[in-house]
């Protein structure tokens, strides 16, 4: 028997976050694992009148591909993949890994050449979401590999999930609309300032958002969701970050990443465990040493690192930066096949102030703001 948060869930992702209309093209992608609710969402797409399209993963076939596939295969991009990022109205992502640990092992240059085939797709995705054009929503569904990495228990896990996705059970578009509204003071207070300065133990950055647009995150891009973000000027940031959890990309886990930038660059870069991988990230491409997202994480309902960015990047008194590509709706121009989320926490002794005012201390802002 489904969970009827599954499909709770579904109802929000198709008729809030993405608003399918008869005619859209929606195309529903994920693993074998995450059936209750890829079907849940497949059934509410048809009844919203839209065209669903299942692009389902079998476990496993990932590591395949890094281990068997020769370079010419590494570097195609299947024509099906190209039409859905040039002419499909909505992507529902669906995240349910049963082995989180199972590209550990790949060859980081084999990962590399992957990325940097994948750019032009990278880019036409961006540009489109940019646009309006290709509406977009990235959801998890509970599995016991994730539980295992955020040491809860499945049925532990599956309540945390539900509860950072739909905190109000009985009007979960309700709580989203008031929430929104929340963050949206939050950006208004931001508009017209320019210098960005974040302190915190082992951190010290600065860097200008001037002329840039905060995007309000509240539930139509994430699920759960809870951020504000912006792309920071290019060639603006300066300083030292220590990042306090470990940063997960392409299922390698590097742990005390340290970044230096000048003029905008990371310039030098270390790291307590996978050092060698995080050098191979940043040689993909020029883009790859550059910010392309400065943002803060705002769900009051993920208060601990579990080792899934979706969630991570979202922890209520943190901030993260992202290395690569930026988002072209914030007036990012930044460009590159990465796109690396970075978490710190500033419940501990950070600090972040705008053109010298004070804005947020120990992981909560201070300026008035209304109920949420």
């Amino acid at each position: 028997m489904t969970d009827p948060r599954t499909e709770k869930l579904a109802e929000v992702l198709v008729d809030y976050s993405l608003a399918i209309k008869p005619g859209h093209k929606v195309v529903i992608d994920g693993s074998v694992t995450a059936a209750p609710l890829m079907r849940a969402a497949y059934a509410r797409v048809l009844r919203a009148g839209g065209h669903p399209l299942l692009d389902v993963d079998l476990p496993g076939t990932d590591e395949l591909f890094y281990k068997l596939a020769s370079e010419e295969q590494l570097r195609h991009i299947p024509e099906p993949a190209k039409l859905i990022v040039e002419t499909f109205d909505a992507r529902i992502a669906v995240i349910s890994e049963d082995n989180t640990k199972s590209l550990s092992n790949v060859d980081p240059q084999r990962m590399l050449i992957r990325r940097q085939a994948r750019t032009g797709l990278m880019k036409t995705f961006m540009r489109r979401s940019a646009a309006r054009e290709l509406r977009w929503v990235v959801v998890l569904y509970p599995t016991n590999a994730h539980a295992q990495d955020a040491e809860m228990s499945i049925t532990e896990y599956e309540d945390f999930v539900f509860r950072s996705c739909l905190p109000d059970l009985q009007d979960p578009v309700g709580y989203w609309q008031r929430f929104s509204t929340w963050q949206q003071a939050i950006i208004n207070w931001f508009r017209g300032k320019d210098r960005v300065h974040v302190t915190a133990p082992g951190t010290e950055i600065r860097f200008s958002i001037a002329g840039r647009t905060f995007e309000n995150c509240d539930g139509h891009h994430n699920l759960p969701d809870g951020e504000i973000y912006t792309g920071p000027i290019e060639d603006s940031v300066e300083g030292e970050v220590h990042f306090s959890y470990p940063a997960i990309y392409s299922g390698r886990e590097v742990t005390g990443i340290r970044l230096w930038f000048e003029k905008g660059r990371v310039i030098r870069a270390s790291a307590d465990k996978n050092e060698e991988f995080l050098l191979s990230v940043l040689e993909t491409d020029e883009g790859a040493r550059r910010v392309g997202e400065f943002a803060l994480g705002t769900n009051p309902g993920i208060d601990r690192f579990t080792r899934e960015i979706l969630f991570d990047e979202k922890i209520n008194g943190s901030f993260h930066l992202a290395l690569g590509a930026g988002y072209p709706e914030t007036g990012s121009k930044n460009e590159s096949a990465v796109h690396w989320d970075m978490i710190c926490d500033l419940r501990q002794g950070g600090e972040i102030r705008v053109d010298d005012q004070v804005l947020y201390r120990d992981g909560r802002f201070v300026i008035d703001l209304p109920e949420r």
